[in-house]
C-alpha cells in the first residue's frame, strides 16, 4: 500500500478496494465517483469489474460494486 507521504496508485486503490472483508466476502462496496476518477478512472474500473464478473451501479455521485457473481434484480 502507499504510505503517508505520497498519493495513492492506482494498483494500491484497486487492492484496498478489493481486499476489503466485503469484497473478500462477496458482498457489496460502495465508493465516491469523485474517487474513482482520482484514482483509477472509470474505463479501467469497469474492466477489473470485467475481470472478475462483478457488476456495478452508479447513484448520486456513488457507485456500489457487487463483489459476487450473483444476479441483480431491482425491488423499485
Amino acid at each position: 500500500m502507499s504510505n503517508t507521504h505520497g498519493p495513492m496508485s492506482s494498483e494500491d486503490w484497486l487492492a484496498n478496494l478489493f481486499s476489503s472483508k466485503a469484497a473478500r466476502d462477496g458482498q457489496v462496496v460502495r465508493r465516491k465517483l469523485r474517487d474513482v476518477d482520482r484514482y483509477i478512472g472509470r474505463e479501467a474500473l469497469k474492466s477489473e469489474l470485467d475481470r472478475r464478473g462483478f457488476r456495478a451501479v452508479e447513484n448520486a455521485g456513488q457507485i456500489i460494486i457487487f463483489c459476487n457473481r450473483e444476479p441483480i434484480h431491482r425491488v423499485v
